[in-house]
C-alpha cells in the first residue's frame, strides 16, 4: 500500500537552515510577524490534514473518478467533506490578501503546503491551487467593486475559481481564440465560445464557480493583441453579494485521461454568458500571465510532491520486501532472504528519487523566497533583481521539476517490481499523475522556448549573467570549505563556467540561424536546471555542514544523510549536464535535416 508522511524535517531545514526563512520575513515589514515557530505550527497542523483527511481519499478518487449527469458533476466520494473541512480552516486563502479575508503568508511558506496538498491528493489539490491563482490575478488587475464582491468568498472556499484559455482549435497559440464577448450598455459583457480541459470547471465543491475567461471583444486587432480577460461566474452574483440565476454556463462533458481523475477536467460552453472586464480591454493576456506563472510554479510542485509521495511509498516496500542476500553475505541471516534495500541498484532507484525530490524541495523554496522579495522587499532594487530571477526561473521551475518529478515517480515504480505495475500499491498512479504535469501550463517544450527566446536571446543572456554573479556572490560570502563541502563549491564552480560558455554559443549561433534557438532549447532549459541545483546543493551541503558542527536542530544523523544525498546527485546526476552541452553544440542540422515527407 502506499505511504505517505509530510516531510516536515526537511521543509524546516530548507525554509529555516538554508534560506533563514526568519531572517528574510523580518526584514520586510509585510512579513515580519512570521517566524518559524508559525511556521512550524501551520505546516504541522497541514500535515495533519492532508495525512488523515486528504491522502485517504487519493486511491479512491483515481478509482471513482469524476462523474458528470444532466450537465452537473460529482467529484469522487469523500472529496466534498474534504473540501469543507479545509474550507472551515482556513485553508483556501493561506496567501491572499489580509485586505479583503485572506491570510498574506509569505509564499516561502504557502508553498510548502501546495506541496502537502500536491503529495496526498493531487487530483484533489487541483481545485485549491487553481483557485489560488485566480484569488492571487483578481487581487492584482480587478477593480475594487469585483475584489470586494469576490475575493472573500474565493478565500473563504465559498466559491472556487478557474483558468479558461485553450479551444478546441489551438493551443498554445492564444491568439486564434475565437470566444468572443460584447458589451451591454450596463457595462457588462455577453461571452460566448467554448474552452476545453478546464480544470474544476464543473464540479459540486462549492455553491459557484469563477471563471477567468479569455475572449476577445469586437473591435479587438489580430492575434494576441486582441485578447481580453473577463470574470464569468457560474451563477450571476446579485448586488448584495447573493447568487441569482445560471449565468449561461454549460459543461458539455469530463475529459478522459490517463490520470488525476479526481479532478473535473472539463469541457466548458459560455452561451451569452455575463461577464466583467478585468483589467484593460485588449490587455488580458498580460494580466492572465499572473495567473499562468503562478500555476507553472505550483505545477512544478506538484511534480515534486509526487515524486516524494511514490519515493516514500517505494521505501516502505523495500524495507519490507525479502529477495536474495546482500552483496558481502547475508544481513540478516536469520531470515530467508534480505530485504532489497541491501541491493546498490535498488538503492541506485532510490537515492535519485531521494535526490530529485530534496533538490526539486531547495529549488521551490528558492523561486517562494524571490517571489517574496519581489513583491514585499522595501528597497526598489531587491524587488527588481528578484522579479528578474523569478522571470528567468519560472520555466525551469514548470519543466525541470516536472520532468525529474516524473522521473522519481518511475524509478519509485520500478523498485517495487512487477508490484508497481498493479494498482492496488499505488505506484502506477503516481506515475500517471506525474505525467500531466509535464504537459499542462505549457508543455515543457514551450516552457523551454519561453526561456530561450524571451529569457535569454532577447536580451542576450544578461539575466543568465546576472544570476552567476549572484551566486558568485554568494560563494564569496560563505567560507564553508570542509573536506564534505568542498565537492560541492568545486562542482558549482564548474557549472557556473560552463553555463557561461554555453549561453555564450548559444546566442551566437541563434544570431546566425533561425532554427538554432529551438533546437538548443529543451537542452538549455535542462543545462540552466542542473547549474540551479548545483547551486542549491551547494547551499544545503554548507547549513547541513553548519548543523554538524555547531549541534543544530535537525541533529547529526540528518545532516549526514543530507550530505551523502549531495553527493548523490554530484556524482550520479550533475554528469548529464556534460551530455547536454554535447547535445546542445551539435546545432540544428541534424534536427532540420529530414524533408517533412520523410517523418
Amino acid at each position: 500500500m502506499a505511504d505517505y508522511r509530510a516531510p516536515l524535517m526537511d521543509m524546516r531545514f530548507v525554509r529555516e537552515e538554508v534560506f533563514q526563512a526568519e531572517q528574510e520575513w523580518r526584514a520586510m515589514s509585510a512579513t515580519a510577524d512570521f517566524n518559524a515557530e508559525l511556521a512550524d505550527a501551520v505546516l504541522e497542523e497541514a500535515a495533519r490534514l492532508v495525512e488523515a483527511e486528504l491522502f485517504p481519499l487519493n486511491q479512491r478518487g483515481d478509482h471513482e473518478g469524476c462523474v458528470m449527469s444532466d450537465g452537473a458533476v460529482t467529484t469522487p466520494g469523500g472529496f466534498r467533506q474534504a473540501f469543507a473541512e479545509l474550507a472551515r480552516g482556513g485553508w483556501c486563502g493561506l496567501g491572499g490578501n489580509p485586505a479583503h479575508g485572506g491570510q498574506g503568508l509569505p509564499k516561502l511558506l504557502t508553498q510548502s503546503f501546495d506541496e502537502l496538498l500536491y503529495a496526498s491528493n493531487t487530483g484533489f489539490a487541483l481545485y485549491l491551487t487553481l483557485n489560488n491563482g485566480a484569488g492571487l490575478l483578481l487581487d492584482a488587475y480587478a477593480n475594487d467593486a469585483v475584489k470586494t464582491r469576490y475575493l472573500p468568498r474565493l478565500y473563504a472556499g465559498e466559491w472556487l475559481g478557474t483558468m479558461c484559455l485553450t479551444e478546441p482549435h489551438c493551443g498554445t497559440d492564444l491568439g486564434l481564440i475565437k470566444t468572443r464577448a460584447v458589451p451591454s450598455d450596463d457595462g457588462r459583457y455577453s461571452v460566448t465560445g467554448s474552452k476545453i480541459w478546464i480544470t474544476g470547471g464543473e464540479h459540486d465543491l462549492t455553491d459557484n464557480i469563477v471563471h477567468l475567461v479569455l475572449a476577445k471583444l469586437p473591435d479587438a486587432p489580430p492575434g494576441a493583441k486582441g485578447i481580453s480577460l473577463f470574470l464569468v461566474p457560474k451563477r450571476r452574483v446579485l448586488e448584495d453579494g447573493s447568487l441569482g440565476e445560471a449565468n449561461g454556463v454549460v459543461c458539455g462533458g469530463l475529459e478522459h485521461k490517463m490520470g488525476i481523475n479526481g479532478s473535473a477536467t472539463c469541457v466548458m460552453h459560455f452561451e451569452g454568458a455575463e461577464g466583467v472586464l478585468i483589467g484593460e480591454p485588449h490587455q488580458g493576456l498580460a494580466a492572465m500571465f499572473t495567473m499562468m506563472n503562478y500555476e507553472r510554479l505550483s505545477i512544478g510542485i506538484q511534480g515534486l510532491g509526487l515524486g516524494d509521495v511514490a519515493y516514500q511509498s517505494a521505501i516502505a516496500f523495500a524495507r519490507e520486501r525479502r529477495q536474495s542476500r546482500a552483496p558481502g553475505g547475508a544481513a540478516e541471516p536469520d531470515q530467508a532472504a534480505d530485504p532489497i534495500l541491501v541491493h546498490p541498484d535498488v538503492r541506485r532507484m532510490a537515492l535519485n528519487a531521494r535526490a530529485w525530490n530534496e533538490g526539486g524541495r531547495l529549488f521551490a523554496a528558492c523561486v517562494a523566497r524571490e517571489l517574496d522579495r519581489a513583491k514585499y522587499h522595501a528597497d526598489r532594487e531587491v524587488r527588481e533583481a528578484a522579479d528578474e530571477l523569478v522571470a528567468l526561473l519560472t520555466p525551469v521551475a514548470k519543466a525541470f521539476l516536472t520532468d525529474r518529478g516524473f522521473a522519481a515517480t518511475v524509478e519509485a515504480q520500478q523498485i517495487y517490481g512487477g508490484s508497481g505495475y498493479c494498482v492496488e500499491w499505488g505506484a502506477e498512479q503516481y506515475v500517471r499523475d506525474a505525467r500531466i504535469a509535464m504537459i499542462y501550463e505549457g508543455t515543457n517544450g514551450i516552457q523551454a522556448m519561453d526561456l530561450i527566446g524571451r529569457k535569454l536571446t532577447r536580451n542576450r543572456g544578461a539575466y543568465v549573467e546576472r544570476l552567476v554573479d549572484r551566486i558568485r556572490a554568494d560563494l564569496e560570502d560563505d567560507d564553508i570549505d570542509t573536506p564534505d563541502v568542498h565537492p560541492f563549491r568545486e562542482a558549482l564552480e564548474r557549472e557556473l563556467i560552463r553555463l557561461e560558455r554555453v549561453t555564450e554559443a548559444v546566442i551566437d549561433a541563434a544570431s546566425k540561424d533561425a532554427a538554432a534557438a529551438g533546437a538548443a532549447a529543451n537542452d538549455y532549459l535542462h543545462l540552466l536546471g542542473y547549474a540551479v541545483y548545483s547551486w542549491l546543493w551547494w547551499k544545503a551541503a554548507c547549513a547541513a555542514q553548519r548543523g554538524l558542527t555547531q549541534q543544530g536542530p535537525s541533529g547529526e544523523d540528518f545532516y549526514r544523510a543530507k550530505l551523502i544525498v549531495g553527493q548523490h546527485f554530484l556524482t550520479r546526476q550533475l554528469p548529464h549536464s556534460e551530455a547536454l552541452e554535447r547535445q546542445i553544440a551539435a546545432g540544428p542540422s541534424g534536427l532540420m535535416a529530414l524533408e517533412r515527407d520523410w517523418f
